[in-house]
């Protein structure tokens, strides 16, 4: 069809695999809402559910961890349960990135714009 345009048929392929890389990718942003991850401190006593996108989406704290004087022990697994979650988010966000490079056909590791 371009024969004989030079290397116009090679940059029409380009910008049609960009132009699908980029919808591709707001599609996975979208999917990052629907995504949850769980993040769990003290054996389970606290579950702290994240989007993929690391936004804390639920928090279950076991009832027998309640004690007046363990305080701040409550608030570390809180804590700790939300780092968990935000790290598995981070993580989960990632290998969805690596999903769409491998289908594209671009390189591991390449950074993306987000």
């Amino acid at each position: 069809m371009l024969k004989g345009l030079g290397g116009l048929g090679d940059m029409t392929k380009m910008m049609k695999q960009a132009q699908e890389m980029q919808t591709r990718m707001a599609e996975m942003q979208e999917n990052l809402h629907t995504i949850h991850v769980t993040g769990e401190a003290g054996a389970g006593l606290v579950k702290a559910t994240a989007s993929a996108k690391g936004e804390l989406v639920g928090l279950d704290i076991d009832p027998s961890i309640f004690n007046g004087d363990d305080k701040e022990v409550v608030e570390d697994l809180i804590l700790a349960a939300i780092k968990d979650a935000q790290a598995k988010a981070s993580d989960r966000s990632q290998e969805e990135l690596q999903k769409i490079t491998a289908e594209l056909g671009l390189p591991a590791g390449m950074k993306l714009p987000f």
